[in-house]
């Protein structure tokens, strides 16, 4: 319940799951106030200046006032049972190809704490991550397509990208609603592949469609509302072979059923490949009790369960030809809570497509959650003051570079397409442009090579992992640019994993005099072998010892 005395159905739902938390912590990255054993600090400065530059990046109106809020969540990855949450902007826009997008409100949270383990009973969270300050960007409903939605998550990203923000994997995560006529908004959590989001939109779109379907069948067959009696099936199944239902009965639980009126092939009606409306119902009962599914009439006999039991089943329950049963084995406790759920789910059917909290699935499908939140579980936060956002803070606070206008920039500086992309997304934007200045006589898409694609080619050539630091890159440019070194070393020296400076000595080029020495021994040593020969002879002795043209040279000149 929040301060106001109201009852989030989302929180209610979770609540009822009876849960046990357990969290782990680490000195270095949690405090007393992860904990939930001090009261917290104020907000910090350089988030809120972060999250004001995105602001200001959206064109958005800002409020007077950032008042910090407590939104209720139960789940469990709050240790305070709620998480602080605060708007500072409203109202901006972005462009895509299709026209305005715009930008309801930017909002300045905290991070959650994230799942190491989830069981039936009880979940692990690590708090490493918890009170990280997180911006939320919602979009409004504006975006009419599949690939509009990719498209604008994109560009988003490259504006976020261009703040002095947090990057890799998970750290920029997209939250899909989608809602097609006559369905209704549903939210799909955790879509981090931005590959992924067409697909996601066009199967929640097919899934709405199938569902209103369903619906359309329903009120022909003149199903109004789901009412029927929970019953014991114990006994009726005491020798079933299902390994389930067996189970079950030997931990002393119980197998409980539901006759479903007039729903014969409807619950084993696809919404998404390979998902069922009777998946939707398991999805409820799953995370209503805990349970780890249930068995219903359409997908029959299957399981180990039998066509004999199916009659006995059938004639326990008194259904009909056109009706439709479900089972669940567990507690009599769990098995009854799953199949409440499972009923209220057969009932929102009646109903079309019920308002929902869904998770990405890798295959472009869903999962339930949990049922949509409302506003009842946002209060305000008494511990932490409100900050006033004068027009002269706002104004002090200087806008980045946007990333494209960087990858121009680094076009226009020598950098292919592909190359100035790349050196705009990575870590190494400021080191690379530092170096570029810095050593001039090199070419600027050499640099950027060496310090973004280095790694990359020594893993793939050699399966050697490096973590070469910034010193490392200048001490191997600073030898390259006063040619004490040719470009031929480069991988030798860096798959080494040792500190540049210390083998630096080790392929040092050779002196004209010793090089020409060199080369008179490999031409004395082939008389017989082509011109061709030789060089290939030479290039192979003599690799990183000194440049290829010179090699080229001196060959032809003692031939």
């Amino acid at each position: 319940m929040g301060e106001t005395g109201e009852i989030d159905i989302a929180a209610a739902q979770q609540a009822m799951k009876g849960k046990h938390y357990l969290y782990e912590c680490n000195d270095e990255n949690a405090c007393l106030i992860d904990l939930d054993e001090e009261p917290p600090r104020n907000m910090r400065e350089e988030a809120l200046t972060v999250a004001i530059q995105v602001g200001k990046l959206f064109n958005a109106q800002f409020v007077d006032e950032v008042q910090v809020m407590r939104k209720t969540v139960v789940d469990g990855s709050n240790t305070t049972g709620f998480q602080r949450t605060s708007l500072v902007a409203m109202n901006g826009t972005i462009e895509s190809k299709h026209g305005p997008i715009t930008i309801p409100t930017v909002i300045l949270e905290e991070d959650s704490g994230r799942i190491i383990k989830d069981e039936n009973e009880r979940t692990m969270f690590r708090l490493d991550r918890l009170g990280i300050p997180l911006l939320e960007i919602s979009t409004g409903p504006d975006i009419h397509s599949p690939d509009e939605c990719a498209e604008v998550a994109e560009k988003i990203g490259r504006i976020l990208r261009s703040c002095n923000v947090k990057r890799g994997l998970g750290t920029i995560r997209q939250d899909v609603n989608v809602s097609i006529e006559g369905g209704t908004r549903v939210e799909i959590k955790g879509a981090q592949d931005l590959a992924l989001l067409p697909k996601l939109v066009e199967l929640e779109a097919l899934r709405q469609e199938n569902l209103l379907e369903i619906k359309k069948e329903l009120e022909k067959r003149g199903v109004k509302s789901i009412m029927t009696q929970i019953q014991d099936l114990s006994s009726t199944l005491s020798r079933s072979q299902s390994n389930v239902i067996s189970g079950a009965l030997n931990n002393k639980g119980a197998v409980l059923g539901i006759r479903v009126q007039n729903c014969k092939g409807l619950i084993g009606k696809e919404v998404q490949p390979k998902r069922r409306l009777g998946t939707e119902l398991s999805d409820r009962a799953k995370t209503a009790a805990s349970v780890k599914g249930l068995f219903h009439s359409d997908e029959l006999p299957n399981y180990g369960i039998t066509d004999g039991e199916i009659a006995a089943i059938t004639k326990k329950l008194e259904c009909a030809p056109q009706d439709a049963f479900i089972l669940v084995a567990d507690t009599k406790e769990k098995s009854e809570l799953a199949l409440r759920a499972a009923i209220q789910r057969l009932n929102d059917a009646i109903k079309g497509v019920p308002k929902e909290v869904r998770r990405a699935n890798e295959d472009g499908t869903t999962t339930f959650l949990r049922m949509m939140p409302g506003a009842a579980r946002l209060y305000p936060e008494t511990d932490v003051l409100p900050i006033r956002l004068t027009k002269k803070r706002i104004d002090a606070i200087a806008l980045p570079e946007l990333l494209d206008h960087k990858i121009t920039r680094y076009e226009k500086l020598g950098l292919g397409k592909d190359l100035a992309e790349l050196a705009a997304n990575s870590e190494h934007a400021s080191l690379f442009e530092t170096f570029v200045k810095k050593f001039n006589k090199l070419k600027t898409a050499y640099i950027a090579e060496i310090l973004l694609t280095t790694e990359k080619n020594i893993r793939r050539q050699f399966n050697i992992a490096i973590t070469p630091n910034a010193e490392d890159f200048e001490t191997l440019l600073t030898a390259l640019s006063e040619e004490k070194i040719s470009k031929e070393s480069v991988l030798d020296i860096l798959k080494e994993k040792k500190p540049v400076k210390e083998i630096l000595g080790k392929y040092a080029l050779l002196s004209d005099r010793e090089l020409e020495l060199e080369v008179k021994k490999i031409v004395d040593a082939n008389k017989g072998m082509p011109i061709n020969g030789r060089i290939g002879k030479a290039m192979q002795q003599l690799r990183g010892k000194a440049s290829g043209q010179k090699i080229v040279e001196l060959i032809k000149k003692n031939s």
